[in-house]
């Protein structure tokens, strides 16, 4: 920054030297006339220039100085320095202890006729230049202070912002995979972040959640699968001890066939369940007569009915109703339902089944008027192996899968089912259906 500051010094005293010389001196010969006024010019401009004008003759008498405190006239610059002249740019001189401080020297040579008549010195203090130098770093050193300053404010910001976020998250995601779900998460600032805090939250929720539910899972089945288990090695060890005699063995052997049954039912349904999570059971789409499955399927609980005193009444928008689904999933659906309904209805009471087409889709219902789910259970029948404890008391055929299976494979046609119930006054399930048109 000096020597740039310094080589501008330099060309600007010497563009001064070229006009001082070519307006000034050349064309007044020198005259010692015309000295007082060049003089009084000369002071006037180190005034307001800081710039020392000498003029001497080409033996280096000085015949013009400009300054009235140190004046040099009559003095001689080669005295100490012969060749002083014959530069044209000094740096770091004081021109033989004429100047009161170090400075920079242009000595421009003035011309007449093709002769040197004089030479016009213009000198600058370097310390000026020096102080200005200074300034430019010290003003270049405090901007990159507040620069840097700035940047360190910004990279805490985002470090607060993101990185910090980051490891608490990371953290809290550690925890809740090692099962800490109750781990907090902490404050976390800013849209994204919020979000994806949010998210990780809610998966941890949902492993929360997932992790009672296998706890339950194998609680149930350990629980299903133990209790006809139990019947059956009971009953086959004591036929093989003799404690049950031959001529009773073919009732007990009945009750280890309804057990296994049982069992194979159970399995069965699971399996099931597992490939409808899996993608693994494929829809086999038909077009088929809806209220003419309705019939068949009612039709296999004839004995269940009769035995107790249960009708079924169906009622149909139209003669048909063709519908695009799984004819085989569709059956096992009206099933399992039919099966509910039939389970929980009081004796010498109705089912009604009804069908109904509205906005291209098939709505079918399939309403009891039984014992009704409570109100604090109306969520949980879709959850595998739950059972009220009506139905775990009432009847031990049932696995609690029914329900489970039957909304996968609804949803599994892009349709819903819902439930709506009243304890004590019964239960309507209405599930949906793609309608074709005739």
């Amino acid at each position: 920054m000096y020597n740039k500051l310094l080589n501008e010094a330099c060309s600007s005293l010497y563009n001064e030297a070229s006009m001082i010389s070519r307006e000034y001196l050349a064309n007044t010969y020198l005259a010692s006339s015309s000295f007082p006024s060049l003089r009084h010019y000369f002071t006037s401009f180190q005034e307001i220039t800081d710039v020392r004008i000498l003029v001497t003759r080409p033996d280096s008498e000085i015949i013009i100085d400009s300054d009235k405190i140190y004046n040099c006239e009559g003095k001689y610059l080669n005295d100490y320095d012969d060749t002083l002249l014959s530069n044209q740019t000094v740096s770091e001189t004081d021109l033989n202890h004429m100047l009161p401080e170090k400075a920079v020297a242009i000595i421009y040579p003035v011309t007449f006729s093709m002769e040197i008549i004089a030479y016009a010195v213009l000198t600058k203090p370097l310390q000026p230049i020096k102080n200005a130098a200074i300034r430019y770093i010290d003003t270049i050193v405090l901007c990159y202070i507040i620069f840097t300053s700035l940047l360190m404010l910004v990279m805490f910001y985002l470090y607060v912002q993101t990185a910090l976020p980051i490891k608490t998250m990371t953290r809290a995601a550690k925890k809740y995979v090692a099962g800490q779900f109750n781990y907090p998460m902490g404050r976390i600032t800013g849209n994204d972040q919020s979000e994806l805090a949010g998210a990780i939250k809610y998966m941890a929720a949902k492993m929360s959640d997932m992790n009672d539910y296998q706890r339950k899972f194998i609680a149930n089945v350990s629980h299903d699968f133990r209790s006809p288990l139990t019947s059956i090695k009971g009953y086959t060890q004591a036929m093989l001890d003799g404690t049950i005699p031959p001529e009773m063995q073919n009732k007990y052997l009945d009750i280890i066939l309804f057990e296994t049954e049982r069992l194979t039912k159970l399995t069965s349904s699971l399996l099931t369940l597992n490939q409808f999570e899996n993608g693994g059971i494929p829809i086999d789409i038909s077009v088929f007569d809806i209220n003419y499955e309705i019939k068949r399927c009612s039709e296999t609980f004839e004995q269940r009915c009769t035995d107790k005193q249960i009708s079924i009444e169906l009622t149909f928008d139209t003669k048909k109703l063709m519908v695009k689904a799984d004819i085989s999933k569709i059956e096992q659906v009206i099933q399992n339902l039919l099966d509910n309904a039939i389970k929980f209805s009081y004796n010498n009471s109705v089912i009604e089944i009804r069908t109904t087409e509205r906005n291209r889709k098939i709505f079918v219902s399939i309403k009891d008027h039984g014992i009704g789910i409570p109100k604090d259970s109306i969520n949980k029948v879709w959850d595998r192996f739950y059972k009220t404890d009506l139905s775990r008391g009432k009847d031990k055929k049932g696995t609690g899968l029914g329900l489970s299976i039957t909304k996968e494979i609804i949803e599994a046609h892009g349709e819903n089912i819902n439930v709506i119930s009243t304890e004590g006054a019964g239960t309507e399930f209405i599930f949906s259906l793609p309608s074709v048109s005739s």
